[in-house]
């Protein structure tokens, strides 16, 4: 009996540390956006003051693109090319914001970083 604990205890174990180390994303459900900022802000270290500015830059763009979300979800038809130079709106203007808060130094590491980006391929039509 001890040793069918032991295994169960050392299987859950496993699995946590798993999970763990796989890095998913976190309770908000915004993996993809975490990553993207943390690629974008590469190399670059905020002041206290910086660092709100940019969570309320950030706060402000990924609320719009929520909302535009969940308007195309309810329309129920896949995203236009109106939608998605809305979308691409959205993020320059973010980008742009963030931008305006950073020193011209971090300006440049900015700029190199989101060269250095992967850029999405387009989606075929459905």
């Amino acid at each position: 009996m001890k040793v069918i604990r032991f295994l169960a205890a050392a299987a859950l174990a496993l699995t946590a540390t798993t999970a763990m180390a796989q890095g998913g994303p976190p309770a908000g459900g915004q993996g993809g956006g975490n990553r993207q900022m943390e690629a974008m802000m590469k190399d670059i270290t905020l002041s206290p003051a910086q660092q709100a500015k940019v969570d309320s830059i950030v706060a402000a763009s990924r609320a719009e693109s929520t909302k535009m979300r969940e308007e195309m979800t309810a329309s129920g038809a896949p995203p236009g090319p109106e939608m998605m130079e809305k979308m691409r709106a959205v993020t320059t203007k973010r980008n742009d914001a963030i931008k305006a808060v950073l020193t011209p130094e971090q300006q440049t590491v900015f700029t190199t970083n989101l060269a250095n980006m992967p850029q999405r391929a387009p989606r075929p039509p459905r």
